[in-house]
């Protein structure tokens, strides 16, 4: 069997994780890099879309290149059906970020309410969101404005007409015109859910492109009622990050430490570990050991990581690797990219897996289910695991990788707008917008999205950042492609070398205006929910110039995509204009219309992204080419804007 895997140096390009991989095969544990080896070619049917399993008549599969059958039992043809799958895997992405939000909302009315242990700790933000809602400030305490703000926040899964809150109030009125005509403007985020499964289902919608124009509106969704609503209250209730400098890579691990990982996506939990995991330091010593070490993996860590600097270990497609060091007390997991596997490779070590919420569980894990109410109980509980479990290591187990690496985060579009301001304090958005007419910066990209095992970890992540700012092109990071980039020094000054000369000068200039050596060549801007902040830069760089999203030279990117989140966030900038590059093709190959809608050009054919919206796919697995491919879209736009 061993000769049959693949070379670690083939899987990752974290040396750390190398050397976990290695050990885990020493030990007869698999990870997801060695499990993925195992499911070897994936079936062309699924990878094409073409598959269709809605109904006890099937399953049906359209035989590519007109060889065999052409339709399923009802009918249905492979323009039907990949519309269909893809529709559904966009409304899978979509859930779990408008469930983020609820969530948040509910624990905003709790906190106001007294009958939770938060608080308000951007008070200046909540009166902000509140008068942008219409809601009266004038007169009342906090809680009392927090109440109003949560409660509309749920209007957001309750109302039956109108248009979503948070969409209204941060929609550019042209583009809000665009989806108005198309009749994709949302009003209720679980109704779209409900609709999104009732199309899907057998005999239900058939129209490819109305469908296709469903998965435009499951995008728009998920950005206003999924990354905006969370964003914005996560802020109230957590503070918006500042510049904070911390650290990356599995070194972050302590030997001599009681270590608990906070993993998953939704940040009440992982909170307040860390404020208990401070108060609890003495009965950490007590047991021997020199005090309680949080660190974390995926987007928890970047929650509490660009709040409180909390350092990072690393992210999904190693999210097994801490507990391979043999020295990991407890993982506190929430939701989200969390993997079933993890209390598996815990039964070889002491690390115990707990799971917090009652529609998120794991067989083998323990659980203690988590309210906002019982944060504080939940939260003890969870460090005293930990300490209780120091004393249960196997010293002969214990191999933590030494590489540790120094990274800033924290760039919070309020973060960004003050460093500006330090710059040009009457008009911050001007060197920011001068720079871009001028060529210093050739335009700005975001790198967004996952690790997937199914691609080197962190390599096309880590190449198409350094191709883009070789070209000058400026690079914000959101979710486990910032933590790629973390990892290899991008979030740190030191990795200006890999930019050109302009953009080098920029970030040195602004980076010096206040008070550090430069701007790291990646600005870090959270979670995947703060996309949303992306999406703030971006408008108010419209807005300041007089025109909406897809005229700027702006693009997304998503190298090593995998969770069907990407997608939906990727479809929310889509619908904006915005393009977006994909390393991995979404199973739509087996629809040559479906395939148009997201990828043709408007040259080709109106009934496109392109021409509807004014944004395409980018497909391309190999991130040098793909960042070339970006490169001539981003020039293409500043032609059309500067006249170049």
């Amino acid at each position: 069997m061993k000769e049959k895997l693949l070379s670690v140096e083939d899987l990752t390009i974290d040396t750390g994780v190398q050397q976990m991989i290695l050990k885990s095969r020493d030990e007869g544990v698999k990870t997801a890099f060695d499990r993925n080896s195992e499911i070897g070619a994936r079936c062309t049917f699924g990878e094409l879309g073409v598959c269709c399993k809605r109904c006890l008549a099937g399953p049906c599969r359209i035989l590519p290149g007109g060889k065999g059958p052409q339709t399923g039992v009802c009918g249905a043809t492979a323009d039907q059906i990949v519309a269909r799958n893809f529709l559904e895997m966009v409304a899978q992405g979509m859930a779990p970020h408008i469930e983020h939000a609820r969530e948040v909302a509910l624990t905003l009315l709790e906190t106001a309410e007294g009958k939770a242990p938060y608080e308000i700790k951007n008070p200046e933000k909540l009166i902000n969101i509140a008068s942008k809602l219409g809601l009266t400030v004038d007169g009342k305490e906090i809680e009392e404005v927090a109440k109003d703000v949560a409660l509309k926040a749920l209007e957001s899964f309750q109302q039956q007409y109108g248009i979503l809150p948070w969409l209204e109030m941060n929609a550019n009125q042209k583009t809000l015109a665009r989806w108005k005509e198309l009749n994709i403007i949302p009003a209720n985020a679980h109704h779209e859910l409900t609709v999104a499964i009732n199309r899907v289902t057998m005999g239900s919608d058939a129209d490819p492109v109305n469908l296709l124009l469903g998965v435009m509106r499951l995008g728009i969704t998920d950005g206003y009622a999924g990354l905006h609503l969370s964003t914005d209250l996560q802020d109230v209730l957590f503070g918006t990050p500042g510049l904070v400098k911390s650290k990356y890579r599995l070194g972050v691990i302590k030997e001599k430490m009681v270590n608990i990982s906070v993993h998953g996506h939704i940040p009440m939990l992982a909170d307040k570990v860390v404020e208990w995991a401070e108060k609890l330091e003495d009965e950490a010593k007590a047991v021997g050991a020199e005090g309680i070490n949080v660190f974390g993996i995926c987007c928890s860590a970047n929650e509490v990581l660009m709040r409180k600097g909390i350092p990072v270990a690393t992210n999904f497609a190693s999210q097994e690797a801490p507990i391979l060091t043999g020295a990991v007390e407890a993982m506190a997991v929430d939701i989200q990219c969390v993997m079933p596997s993890l209390p598996t490779v815990s039964n070889d070590y002491h690390t115990e897996v707990i799971t917090s919420l009652p529609y998120s569980k794991i067989p083998g894990a323990s659980h203690i289910e988590f309210t906002p109410a019982k944060a504080d109980e939940v939260a003890q509980a969870i460090v005293r695991k930990a300490i209780a479990n120091f004393g249960k290591r196997d010293p002969e187990k214990m191999q933590i990788p030494p590489e540790i690496v120094d990274a800033y985060a924290g760039f919070s579009t309020e973060q960004i707008v003050e460093a500006l301001k330090n710059v040009n304090p009457e008009d911050p958005l001007k060197p920011l917008v001068d720079n871009i007419k001028a060529g210093n910066i050739l335009g700005v990209v975001a790198l967004v999205g996952c690790t997937n095992p199914r691609v080197k970890q962190d390599w096309a992540n880590v190449e198409m950042a350094k191709e883009l700012l070789k070209h000058n092109v400026m690079v914000v990071a959101t979710g486990c492609s910032a933590h790629s980039l973390g990892k290899f020094g991008l979030l740190s000054p030191e990795g200006l070398e890999y930019c050109g000369d302009g953009l080098k000068q920029v970030l040195t200039a602004v980076g010096q205006a206040n008070g550090m050596e430069a701007l790291p060549p990646v600005l870090h801007m959270g979670s995947c929910v703060d996309n949303s902040r992306i999406a703030d830069l971006v408008s108010a760089l419209a807005d300041y110039i007089g025109v909406e999203a897809k005229d700027l030279p702006v693009a997304g990117s998503t190298p090593e995509i995998m969770n069907p989140k990407a997608l939906a966030i990727g479809v929310y900038f889509l619908a904006h204009g915005v393009d977006v590059h994909v390393g991995i093709m979404p199973p739509i190959g087996g629809s040559e219309l479906v395939t148009n809608f997201l990828t043709g050009s408007k040259e080709e054919h109106e009934l496109t992204t392109d021409g509807l919206f004014g944004g395409k796919v980018i497909y391309e697995k190999d991130p040098i080419e793909a960042a070339h491919v970006v490169i001539e879209r981003i020039k293409k736009k500043r032609a059309e804007l500067l006249g170049e």
